[in-house]
């Protein structure tokens, strides 16, 4: 049996935060590309102490009784704690850190790049480039887009996210800006933000970013009765979870005109099916959930798990715990 305490890694990680553990701990780690079959991580997390874990694996209380009563951390390396089971963590007194706030600066950058991508149609003109269908300005209007000044913003959490991704996008020049949540929040005037119901957003709003996190309550929020409230030509930005959309009312609202066109880093399920009908549409921009995509961001994710990690094995507070 090892002397040191055993984390197993349910996908491989980043250098840094790997080789911070290898100092005082055993790693076995799940290598493959390919995510590992639910089976195979049932049978290796036995004797484990750690799970340094990457959504979407489910953790609950089937990996938990797997890996035995000697488990005393779970490491995720993300925000999102949809994936986990928080509630039996909490019955069996085992502490979960996540990742907040370094992947900030990577998410909001993703979020204006996939609402400038889709604001101008950057999918269609890359095509346009690639299939030999490159036109013209005789027309004067090929290939045209929407531009972001003058525009009203509307945000759905103007959290840590939020208000990132609306610093980088006020100096476009909107006309207004909005924002929606669980209450009106103390640093708005930063940015010029108004606090407003949701619905109200919705129809006031020609660009609508969601970056509220996922819970229960919100799941399916943008569904048709959403959508038919956005004006007909707003553009919709996703990139918090997918469950947030109801993805069928999505297609329907892109097809039917009652939206202009959307983008979204995230969907259900993921990876999307390359045969699912959002991906044949024009006006809808989808990237592979590569929010936090960036080398420092991933690799600062990794490092704050593994600390995480490393202070729950020693009975410690955990740098970044989840509270439940």
């Amino acid at each position: 049996m090892s002397a040191k305490p055993i984390v197993f890694f349910t996908r491989s990680a980043p250098p840094n935060g790997v080789a911070l553990l290898a100092q005082d701990c055993e790693l076995r780690i799940w290598e493959s590309e390919d995510p590992i079959p639910r089976e195979e991580l049932l049978r290796r997390v036995k004797g484990v102490n750690a799970l340094f874990v990457h959504p979407p694996i489910r953790v609950d209380s089937e990996l938990f009784d797997a890996a035995g009563p000697q488990l005393k951390v779970v490491g995720t390396m993300s925000v999102g704690l949809d994936h986990i089971d928080l509630a039996e963590c909490k019955k069996r007194n085992i502490p979960v850190g996540n990742t907040p706030g370094v992947l900030t600066s990577a998410v909001a950058e993703l979020t204006v790049t996939l609402l400038l991508a889709t604001a101008r149609r950057m999918k269609a003109a890359f095509q346009a480039v690639h299939n030999g269908t490159w036109g013209t300005w005789e027309s004067g209007m090929w290939m045209t887009g929407t531009l972001l000044e003058g525009k009203t913003l509307g945000v759905v959490g103007l959290g840590r996210i939020g208000m990132a991704a609306t610093r980088r996008l006020k100096p476009f020049g909107f006309s207004r800006i909005l924002y929606c949540g669980r209450n009106k929040k103390t640093y708005d005037a930063e940015v010029g933000a108004e606090f407003v119901d949701f619905f109200q957003l919705l129809k006031d709003s020609d660009i609508v970013i969601a970056t509220c996190s996922i819970t229960d309550e919100n799941k399916g929020l943008f569904n048709k009765h959403a959508f038919k409230a956005m004006k007909n030509t707003a553009i919709f930005i996703n990139v918090t979870r997918g469950a947030l959309v109801n993805q069928d009312d999505l297609f329907e609202a892109l097809t039917t005109g009652e939206i202009g066109s959307a983008g979204i880093d995230v969907t259900t399920p993921e990876p999307l099916p390359t045969d699912d009908k959002l991906l044949n549409l024009s006006n809808l921009t989808v990237s592979p959930h590569i929010g936090s995509a960036t080398v420092e961001s991933r690799s600062a994710m990794c490092e704050l798990t593994a600390r995480n990690i490393l202070a729950g094995l020693k009975g410690g507070p955990l740098p970044s715990p989840v509270l439940f």
